[in-house]
């Protein structure tokens, strides 16, 4: 069974726009403790904005600052710039390749560069896509195959884990535990080179909006409709199944059993627009997938929503996310048996602080909830470097 030396770290995203030069969020993140930095593409080394002369003074300047400080850019990651846009899946041709030859791969050449790992999310289907399933099919396809191009690229470069991040709704995907699988496999298969997943304890507040509704569920809510009209959040997938309960609660009530057995057929054919209630549990996420995810992003949350909340005495109380039960579930993903098709178990995993800040946040609360959230989480992993099996064996003591 692999034993995978865990590392804290923090996303130096806290800093955009504040303190944005690698002496300055070195200095900070070294004087709390964190030697291990996921660097931002929004923290001012993006390549889409940035030209490559920029870039390489960018990597010079976070060598050199390494160097002097002992912190390390141990990954970089994409940032809002790139997830704002269905770019890897948009509908134009020029568009997809423009996002994996001219950002994904220069990302990759940094990493190299830094030594470093690389984690992204920047694609998106849009509705249209979503509402036919063979279109759906083939953009699909079309992503596994550009993700398994940057994984034999980022291979070639000695990148060891490149991967993508979960997410929680129909049109980003992967954002069930089943897709996530299906991911993986094929981005392997196609590739044979290790590609992976990053999880984010904020990515299930999502997929309870997503079930599949059984019968009585419709039933119930056709006379909600009838009564009191529109209800929100009543999800049934795709717009001809929204079209046939229109019909149905304008029609006599003893047509209603004709028209749910249509509604339930309607939904099957789409099977991507649906999750399961295990696919809004953090915990099972890391159970599952824990043992391909290099990077988990940690953010405090209550369940019902992707805040990025920090992890102060305050939202702890209100939060579902806790450093004992994660660990846990991480060790039982490497308990399981290693499942043919799928790339080698991580040897190492950065338990990362994704943290945001606010437009008008004062700076001195934005380093205090830094600081607290690192406080909280140097108790399951007091040193870099330290194999699961002995973070585990803290909790007991």
């Amino acid at each position: 069974m692999t034993d995978p030396k865990i590392y804290l770290a923090v996303d130096n995203c806290f800093a955009s726009k504040r303190w944005t030069r690698p002496a300055e969020w070195m200095d900070l993140l070294g004087r709390m403790g964190i030697t291990c930095v996921e660097a931002s593409a929004d923290n001012e080394c993006d390549p889409i904005y940035m030209d490559r002369n920029y870039m390489d003074r960018w990597v010079q300047e976070v060598k050199t600052e390494s160097q002097k400080s002992g912190v390390r850019v141990v990954n970089l990651y994409s940032g809002h710039g790139t997830y704002a846009t269905l770019g890897l899946a948009h509908h134009d041709l020029a568009v997809r390749d423009r996002i994996q030859h001219e950002w994904l791969k220069p990302m990759v050449d940094i990493a190299a560069q830094l030594g470093a790992g690389l984690g992204f999310y920047c694609h998106a289907f849009s509705d249209s896509v979503l509402q036919r399933p063979q279109s759906y099919n083939e953009r699909e396809v079309d992503l596994y195959v550009r993700l398994a191009d940057i994984a034999k690229y980022s291979r070639d470069l000695g990148v060891r884990t490149p991967g993508v991040e979960q997410m929680y709704t129909p049109h980003q995907i992967p954002w069930t535990i089943e897709g996530s699988k299906r991911l993986l496999k094929e981005v392997f298969r196609l590739s044979q080179s290790p590609f992976y997943l990053t999880l984010d304890t904020g990515h299930q507040s999502g997929q309870s909006k997503f079930l599949r509704p059984d019968e009585q569920t419709i039933e119930e809510m056709a006379k909600y409709f009838r009564e009191d009209g529109y209800q929100p959040s009543f999800w049934l997938g795709p717009l001809s199944a929204y079209e046939l309960f229109q019909q149905m609660i304008q029609e006599p009530f003893e047509k209603q059993a004709a028209y749910v057995e249509q509604i339930i057929w309607e939904m099957k054919s789409y099977p991507h627009l649906f999750a399961k209630q295990s696919d809004g549990d953090t915990y099972r996420w890391l159970e599952e997938l824990g043992c391909y995810s290099p990077i988990v992003h940690l953010q405090q949350t209550t369940g019902g929503s992707s805040s990025h909340l920090p992890f102060t005495e305050e939202y702890n109380r209100k939060g579902t996310i806790f450093g004992e039960s994660l660990l846990m579930a991480l060790e039982k993903a490497y308990q399981t048996p290693d499942d043919k098709g799928f790339p080698p178990k991580c040897e190492e995993i950065y338990l990362t602080l994704e943290i945001f800040s606010g437009t008008s946040e004062l700076n001195i609360d934005i380093l205090k909830k830094i600081q607290d959230s690192i406080v909280y989480w140097r108790k399951f992993i007091p040193v870099d470097g330290m194999k699961l099996s002995e973070a585990i064996q803290n909790l007991k003591k």
